[in-house]
Formats: structure tokens, sequence, C-alpha cells
């Protein structure tokens, strides 16, 4: 489902799918572990994490402009100081939890190896794995994302619906005191400014519940007191303790510097519904454009490459629709994620949805109401 279906009004035309593989050649998967209920028993569980791999390009180790952006860097985004360096990105991309970096990491460098995508002699990489904390539904310090889950995501990764909401990284996320996770959305470019597709995929799991805004509705004022989440033991409810990651996709052909600009527009969709950057918040965003693809290992030998690049005057229309389809993504996932029991009896709600229509039909901002 996609908040649209609901009659949630957004600005801007999507792509197909509504989603960040509405950009040619990006594929999506998840692993999503789901285990066990009760009392938190640290090795066993309950367990409620994974994996979601991006893959810019395919299955293959062909190399994109890249640009990243921490806004509030209270979290992690390995591989990030060569692409501030080197403003390129080879391989896949990977979000999990926080302390399960490490072993995404790692696997997935044997998977490059093992699928035998590396075509260099000498073969090494700085692979891409980001995170946001679950250590409130799942357990966390059990350690319980190995690398078969990591491998499950990235031969998984397909092209067309993505699943959202409870799934891969995002499987045990909260966003404004509701259920969170995975949520993506697109933008397709009016032709007169190049008909170009931008699209974005989110791990939310951030904001106060005061704070969630919803097509310019102040959702979380009108639904402070409903579906609140119980926990066992007291967290404190007016800080802000969460974070978000964003992965923005687009065909436009951009240079490093232009995508990093591209990254940077994401707290202006994620300012729309209530996100600021906390000072405990992990906000870091990546943004890559396929539209100068270079083969790994091919024409080692060529010290010149040819690029197309977009001219700034014709890019504004580009950093709308980042804004615009942060927004949409993170609402997606509030829409798609499931209410979910985890450690100790914790209980994090999903959006009503009926409950949300009738909040959005009393400030008239409900289509087909």
């Amino acid at each position: 489902m996609k908040a649209r279906d609901l009659g949630i009004p957004f600005e801007g035309a999507t792509g197909k799918n509504n989603s960040i593989t509405d950009v040619d050649g990006v594929l999506v998967g998840h692993s999503t572990i789901v285990e066990g209920e009760g009392d938190l028993i640290v090795g066993k569980g309950p367990i409620r994490t994974g994996v979601t791999a991006i893959l810019p390009c395919g299955k293959n180790l062909n190399e994109v402009f890249a640009g990243y952006f921490a806004y509030n860097g209270n979290g992690e985004m390995t591989g990030s100081a060569w692409i501030e360096e080197s403003g390129q990105l080879k391989g896949p991309i990977c979000i999990t939890n926080t302390h399960s970096v490490g072993v995404v990491r790692d696997a997935v460098i044997e998977w490059i190896f093992k699928e035998g995508l590396a075509k260099q002699r000498i073969f090494w990489s700085l692979s891409i794995v980001a995170e946001t904390y679950d250590g409130l539904l799942n357990d966390i310090n059990g350690f319980h994302v190995t690398k078969k889950h990591a491998f499950e995501s990235l031969d998984s990764a397909k092209s067309g619906f993505v699943t959202e909401g409870n799934v891969g990284g995002g499987t045990g996320m909260i966003c404004h005191q509701f259920k969170g996770g995975i949520g993506t959305s697109s933008r397709v470019i009016d032709e007169k400014h190049g008909g170009y597709s931008v699209g974005v995929l989110v791990q939310a799991n951030y904001g106060l519940r005061e704070h969630l805004t919803i097509a310019g509705v102040p959702v979380g004022m009108e639904m402070k007191n409903d579906c609140k989440p119980k926990f066992k033991f007291e967290i404190k409810p007016n800080q802000e303790n969460g974070s978000i990651i964003a992965i923005i996709a687009t065909n436009a052909p951009l240079l490093p510097i232009q995508l990093k600009r591209l990254a940077k527009r994401v707290p202006a969709g994620l300012a729309r519904v209530g996100g600021y950057g906390g000072n405990y918040s992990g906000d870091i965003f990546l943004a890559f454009s396929t539209a100068n693809i270079f083969e790994d290992g091919a024409n080692k030998e060529e010290k010149i490459r040819t690029v197309t690049a977009l001219d700034n005057k014709h890019i504004s229309s580009l950093f709308k629709a980042v804004a615009e389809a942060t927004e949409e993504a993170i609402i997606n996932a509030l829409i798609n994620a499931e209410t979910m029991k985890g450690i100790n009896g914790n209980i994090v709600y999903s959006l009503p949805h009926d409950m949300l229509k009738e909040v959005m039909k009393k400030y008239n901002r409900l289509n087909n109401a």
C-alpha cells in the first residue's frame, strides 16, 4: 500500500512503482528476522531486525558518481569517507541495525568476492553500510544478524515493487512513536526540465509524536494520546533518540558535488514530516546517479573519462523532487508498518489508517473524501 491509496495528497508525479527502483537499474532486497517473544534474554531474543540492500546499477561492481551528507552525525555509514574523497560509489549499499554494521560490511565484501564480481586482479572494497537503532524492540546485543542475512538481502535484490514497513533493516524501527521502518517513493521530473527520475528509500526510526505532520496536517498533535507505545522500562518521553537513513537515486547526469547538493535536500522533506535532526539522531544521506556508469575492469589504460553533467541552472527541479519523495517515503513507511511487540513485551502500534483518514478529512486534506 502507498499513502496515496488512502487519499493522502502529495505534490509531484511518481514513477510506475513510486519507488527508488523507478530509476532503471536500481535493485532492492530484504532479509527479515522475527523470532521469539517475552522478556529479553541477550543472545536468544526476542529478535526483530534484518538487512536491506540497495544495488545502484545491478549485480556488478560498476562505479557511479555519488555524494554524501550527514545532517546530524550520531550514526554510521561505512565507506562514506571515500565517497567524500573520490565522489564515486562502487557496489551495494546495505542498511541494518546499529550493532550489526560490522558483520554486514564484512558480508558484502565476501558476497562480492564469492559472486565473482571483482574483475580486477587486486580486489579491495570500502563497502557502504548504514544503520539505525532497533534496541527498543530487538535483542540488539544478541548479534543475530549474520552473513547469511546480508547474503539473503543481496541475492533477493530486484527491480519493480519494493516491500515497505516492518522489513529488512526497518523491521524493529520506530518513527514518531508509531511503528516505522522502510519506505520509498519516486518522482518523475517534467519533460521541460529533462524528464529525469528521482527515487528515495528511507529507514525511518526517528521523531516525537507531537511533531508528526502529514501533507501539512498536524497528525501528531491530533493523535498525541492515541496508540502510544508501551515499554517495560521508562523511556524519556520528550527526547528524540532515533535516526533516519536516506538513499537517493537518479538517472540525471550529475557530478559528485551536485549529488552532495541533492543529499542536502533530504532535510527539506524530513522537516515537512516533523524531523529536525535532534542531538541523538543519526541523519545520514547518500545520493548517486546512474547516468555515468564506469564499467568495472574496463578501459584501465584510459587516462581521460568523458562524462555528461546537468548545468546547475537546471538542478532545482531535482532538489524539489528529493524533498517531495523523502516526505512521501517516510509516510509510506508509517502506512505500511504493522504493530509490533518486541523485547520485554514492549509494543509499538501502527499508525491507524481509519483514524488518520478522519484527521485528514477534518483538515480537508483527504482526496476523494
